[in-house]
């Protein structure tokens, strides 16, 4: 008859470590978590520089928004969509400021940073985003 210490670490113990090593197939999303640091870096650069509180703002809330997106695509199943769509309404509106301006710092550095990362989201996690079907 086993004690119950020894039925943990006979029964118990390897299960969980199996689990525990199952569970972190998936790779981290380091380019992600770089663009929302970039992000989050340009608004508080754009606070110093200029005194902008919008931008500091803006920049720290899409570098939060963008860093639990790389959190959800480091999951397993990657979940994309948040990283997606901030990616997307980045790129649009610092796309936008870029073609007004015509200064490529730093509305057009993020906007082509944007559209790379809508571009390896698509490529990388296009197997787990919905797909809306006819019927059922």
């Amino acid at each position: 008859m086993f004690s119950s210490l020894e039925f943990y670490l006979v029964e118990r113990l390897p299960k969980t470590l199996s689990a525990k090593k199952n569970s972190s197939n998936m790779a981290i999303d380091w380019f992600g978590y770089a663009y929302a640091a970039t992000v989050a870096a340009g608004g508080i650069m754009g606070y110093a520089k200029a005194g902008s509180i919008p931008s500091l703002g803006a920049g720290l809330a899409f570098g939060a928004l963008l860093g639990y997106g790389a959190h959800m695509n480091s999951q397993d199943p990657p979940r994309p969509l948040l990283q997606l769509g901030t990616s997307l309404l980045l790129a649009g509106v610092m796309g936008a400021r870029w073609n007004r301006s015509g200064k490529l710092m730093p509305a057009g550095v993020v906007c082509m940073l944007s559209v790379a990362a809508l571009v390896k989201n698509l490529v990388q996690y296009n197997r787990y985003l919905p797909v809306p079907t006819k019927g059922a």
